[in-house]
């Protein structure tokens, strides 16, 4: 595919806008626009978040032929064995933050990551990005606002901070996040490709 401005822009497919303007942030300062594609991608089951973003990335470019990226990010949590990991989306809606800190209910273990991955999609074959962010589960919800309130940020707090995500602005936020460390991988990779 002739992709004019290879480089430059990207589509990002997700109806999260948290998620966007995480993305966004950083991008920008590669000189990289990034539009935000409103396509329900098919997510697949499975245990490694690579193999989730690379067919949901296939599925999106399917349904618009625009070379894109997918992101798909899991919440790992040692003490439960990695749960709920890969399912960590469906956990939230079905547990949300008070149901994964009453399973951390008397665990002195709060250890815990984040992790990301980023596919991009282009036609040819998806090329895979990966970050990591570690940390652990807070005691507590903890948020600055309402619109600090995404997924289970208001109860992970990464090392050396101790603020949990929801505490902190985007900008702050992505010196440790998974997903702006993948981003930037993909971002470097994308401008000099």
């Amino acid at each position: 595919m002739d992709f004019k401005l290879r480089g430059k822009v990207i589509f990002f497919a997700t109806n999260n806008v948290h998620k966007f303007d995480e993305v966004r942030s950083v991008l920008v300062k590669y000189g990289i626009a990034v539009g935000m594609l409103r396509v329900k991608a098919v997510e697949i089951q499975n245990e490694h978040l690579s193999k989730i973003a690379e067919e949901s990335t296939r599925d999106a470019f399917s349904r618009c032929h625009l070379p894109l990226i997918v992101e798909d990010a899991g919440l790992f949590v040692e003490a439960l064995n990695g749960f709920p990991g890969p399912y960590a989306a469906y956990v939230y809606k079905t547990l949300g933050n008070a149901g994964l800190l009453k399973l951390m209910e008397n665990v002195a273990n709060r250890k815990a990551k984040f992790q990301s991955a980023i596919a991009y999609f282009d036609g040819v074959e998806p090329v895979l990005f990966e970050g990591e962010a570690h940390g652990e589960i807070a005691f507590e919800e903890k948020k600055k606002n309402a619109k600090s309130a995404f997924g289970f940020d208001p109860v992970f707090k990464p090392l050396d901070d101790k603020r949990t995500f929801a505490q902190m602005t985007t900008e702050e936020k992505n010196s440790f996040s998974h997903r702006a460390a993948a981003i930037r991988k993909f971002a470097m990779w994308y401008k000099s490709a």
